[in-house]
This record gives structure tokens, C-alpha cells and sequence, in this order.
């Protein structure tokens, strides 16, 4: 599994030597938070965010549970259920607090949901939303066995008042961007980085072999302080990109540093490109008009004012994010951007495929394929695989499939390939369905098809089954 999670899995053909730009993210992608010690950070400060606006004390004795939430999961605020569906909305699996309902009839007579009704369900798409999503089922499991409350379909009363599970949904989405944005959990990062951030001596090395055939770009929607001490840290080394050069610092590794960018609007009209005082961290006033310069970062400004600085066309810039929207949709939607997306749960989905094959040679056992489906769900943890639900894919995955080029659980994976290197996809006539699996196991496939190939490792052509295509 080490081997395979080492890998960079592909969506669409790319060809490395027409890259002229590699742009990061910085949040989750160059700077990983360490799981679940990041997420548990942020869950208690939500926790403790509720309580101080007027939410039972009792919420401060909640833990952050890791195996609970995955992402993707849809929250439906007029039910107060977390959902786990489709591309085409259909629920796959339904849980009211931490009770899994068996039957969903009656709350959705076609076992579908409309997606595109963004007012009633909520995409909790990003790691961001991991605490948020645990937090969610624990306010509903919290609200329905309370002797003070009692229990209605939309949401809880106590006497005269009525809390609607929309209105409890709202109060953790603001709680949530209190703590990121006025709160102190980016103050508490930075006090104890060794703890909450993962830092890969690989770094420097991936950069600055970048720098040696393209241009490098950050584009990050932290500011510029937060930015400076998690990237210091991200390059706090006594050596530069090898052992015996010399130490350099993190702003050498890119021609161009964007901070405040406020992804996705960064991909559409944008704000105002401004200047960073690197000193005292403020803005510059006025609009900066001036040519790329190395050294200076900017603040604001918009995907095509930096495709301009660079010199650059959308098809040109590889960017690499960990948000599926914020970075990934809508850079290759609006710009034309080939899109690399870091899931780093793939590499315990990986893990799982390799460590528990046995599961699926039981598989053709036909009268115990729901028990060994259900088992096989529950090794990814409570809310079962990021990519799928038994056979059928998830939303997740459908939109990874759509919008990533190439995904792996780390960008420093590029590190094992050369800047030359043709990733392709597999050349798929019709999309089909096929129930035999090289290896003999009876696995059934989503609507992507790898073509196998002597360059394809049995796991790659495993996780085709249930994964999305795959490098050859």
C-alpha cells in the first residue's frame, strides 16, 4: 500500500512538459494540518463559540470522534439528517444524529434529494467541515435524547420555544467562521505548529526542481501573517532543497506570492490586486499596476491579473488544491486551469483495499454481499468509504472524476515523476459496466473503465473498480 500511495492517479491525459505554471494552495495542500489534532482544535473552539451565544453548557464535554465524518456528506437542515448520496442526489446512506435510518421513505419518498436546492442541503465538502460535520450529529444526538426538549420533525422545542434545525445549522456555520476569521484557532496553530502541522522535508526539494522548468505561484486565501509563519515553519530547515546547499528562504521558491486571494471569487471578477507590506503585514493603498517583480506579495487581485504577470494561458497552469469547489471546479470551469486535487484520505482508502482483499474474494458469495459491503464500509469509519457506498459512487467521487485531472493523497507524489512525464488516462470508446475483475474477484465497476496495461499494478487496476481512472 506505501508504494501505491506514492502515486498520482489521472482523470484526463497530461502532458508535464506543457506546464508552464504550477500553482499551490496553501491550507491543506503545501501546509497539511496534522489529523485529528487540527480537527479537534477547531471542533473545541466551535464548541466553545456555541456555548458562549447561549447553547447548554453540557456541549463542552463533547469529543471530537475522527472515525465518525468523512466528507461529502450532505447536511439537510430541515430534517437535521446527514446524507451520503450520488451524483444524481440518491441517498445512500442517512443518519439522524448517530442513529443510521434504515428507511428514508418516509422523509424522502424517492430515496433522492435535489441537490441544486442549496437553501435546504449543504455540501460539507472541504477537511474545513470534517469538525463541523461531527459537530452537527452530535447538536442533533445531544437535542433529541435531552429530558428539556422534546423532539419535533424540523427541529426541537423547549416550552414556548421552538429551535428549527435550520437555525441550529446557521448557528454552526457562523460559529465556525467566527473561529476562523475573529476567533483564535489560526493564534493556537501557530503557538504549537509541531503539533497541528505536518512538515516533509521533501518540500523544498519538489520546489525547487519546479523552479528548474516552470514558474511557481502560491494563491492562498490566508493573510499575509498566517501565511509567513506556517510557510517559515513549512521550510525550516538547516539545509536548502538538498542536504549540504545552503538554507533558502520560503519566499525564494516562488515567483509570485498571493495572499487574501478569496477563492473562488479569485477565479471570477476578483477583488483589487494591492501590494504587501511584508514588514508590518498591511496593505499597501492604491491598486498595484506595476510588472511580476520577485520578492513583493500581493493581496487580492484575480486569476486573470495573474495569468498576466505570469505570462501565462489558463491550459499553461497546473494548479493544485485540496477544495473541490473553491479550487479545483472553479478554476477549471471559469479558467480553463489542468487541476491536480489532494485528497489526503486516500491514502486509508488504499490502505483498506490492500489490507482487507480477503473481504472481497468473499464477494462471490452472493447471499452474504451485503454483509461483507457493509463490512468492507466500515473499515473506511462510521460513514464508510470517501468515494463510495457499497458499489455505488459518491457525490465526491463523481466530482472529483469531473473536475480533477489528477488527484493523490499528496502533491509531493510529483517529487516520483519526471517534469517530462505523460500522464494518461485511459481510452474509454463507451462507458460500461463490467462484472469481471482481471484478478478473478467479483467486483463491480462504477462507469469508468481502466484498461489494464503491463505499466498498471494490480492495486491501481483494483481501485479502478471502485476508484476513478488511473495513471497507466
Amino acid at each position: 500500500a506505501d508504494s501505491n500511495c506514492g502515486r498520482v492517479f489521472v482523470n484526463r491525459s497530461l502532458a508535464m512538459e506543457k506546464i508552464k505554471c504550477f500553482g499551490f494552495d496553501m491550507d491543506y495542500t503545501l501546509a497539511v494540518y496534522k489529523s485529528p489534532e487540527y480537527e479537534s482544535l477547531g471542533f473545541d473552539l466551535t464548541v466553545e463559540r456555541l456555548v458562549s451565544i447561549g447553547y447548554p453548557q453540557e456541549l463542552l464535554g463533547f469529543v471530537y470522534d475522527p472515525t465518525f465524518p468523512t466528507r461529502g456528506l450532505v447536511f439537510d437542515t430541515m430534517y437535521g439528517n446527514l446524507l451520503k448520496v450520488d451524483a444524481y442526489g440518491n441517498i445512500l446512506v442517512c443518519a439522524h444524529g448517530f442513529i443510521f435510518l434504515p428507511d428514508t421513505r418516509e422523509l424522502y419518498p424517492n430515496k433522492f434529494i435535489q441537490r441544486d436546492d442549496t437553501e435546504r442541503f449543504y455540501i460539507l465538502n472541504t477537511l474545513f467541515n470534517l469538525p463541523e460535520t461531527y459537530l452537527l450529529a452530535c447538536l442533533v444526538d445531544f437535542f433529541s435524547n435531552c429530558d428539556r426538549y422534546s423532539s419535533c420533525e424540523t427541529g426541537f422545542k423547549d416550552g414556548d420555544l421552538f429551535m428549527s434545525f435550520k437555525s441550529m445549522f446557521q448557528d454552526v456555520r457562523d460559529a465556525v467562521d467566527w473561529v476562523h476569521f475573529k476567533g483564535t484557532l489560526k493564534e493556537k496553530t501557530v503557538e504549537n505548529l509541531e503539533k497541528y502541522v505536518v512538515k516533509d522535508a521533501k518540500l523544498p526539494l519538489l520546489l525547487s526542481r519546479m523552479n528548474e522548468v516552470a514558474k511557481v505561484f502560491l494563491a492562498t486565501n490566508s493573510d499575509y501573517k498566517y501565511t509567513d509563519k506556517i510557510m517559515t515553519y513549512l521550510f525550516d530547515f538547516p539545509h536548502g532543497p538538498k542536504h549540504g546547499t545552503p538554507h533558502r528562504p520560503w519566499q525564494s521558491y516562488f515567483d509570485l506570492i498571493l495572499v487574501d486571494a478569496r477563492k473562488p471569487l479569485f477565479f471570477g471578477e476578483g477583488t483589487v490586486l494591492r501590494q504587501v507590506d511584508t514588514t508590518t503585514g498591511r496593505l499597501k493603498i492604491g491598486t498595484y499596476t506595476g510588472p511580476l517583480q520577485h520578492g513583493i506579495v500581493y493581496s487580492g487581485g484575480s486569476s486573470d491579473i495573474m495569468c498576466d504577470l505570469l505570462g501565462a494561458k489558463g491550459k499553461d497552469i497546473l494548479y493544485i488544491g485540496d477544495h473541490i469547489f473553491g479550487d479545483i471546479l472553479k478554476s477549471k470551469k471559469r479558467q480553463g486551469w489542468r487541476t491536480f486535487l489532494v485528497i489526503p484520505e486516500l491514502a486509508q482508502e488504499l490502505h483498506v483495499w490492500t489490507d482487507k482483499s480477503s473481504l472481497f474474494e468473499e464477494l462471490q458469495g452472493l447471499d452474504i454481499f451485503l454483509k461483507v459491503t457493509h463490512d468492507m464500509d466500515m473499515c473506511y469509519g462510521m460513514m464508510g468509504s470517501l468515494f463510495r457506498s457499497g458499489s455505488r459512487q459518491t457525490l465526491f467521487a463523481s466530482q472529483v472524476m469531473r473536475y480533477a485531472d489528477l488527484y493523490a493523497a499528496s502533491f509531493i507524489n510529483l517529487l516520483y515523476y519526471p517534469f517530462s512525464y505523460l500522464f494518461r488516462a485511459a481510452h474509454v470508446l463507451v462507458r460500461t459496466h463490467t462484472h469481471k475483475h482481471r484478478a478473478g474477484l467479483f467486483i463491480q465497476k462504477p462507469s469508468c473503465v481502466l484498461q489494464p496495461t503491463q505499466e498498471s499494478s494490480y492495486l491501481a487496476t483494483a481501485c479502478s473498480c471502485f476508484f476513478l481512472e488511473v495513471c497507466c
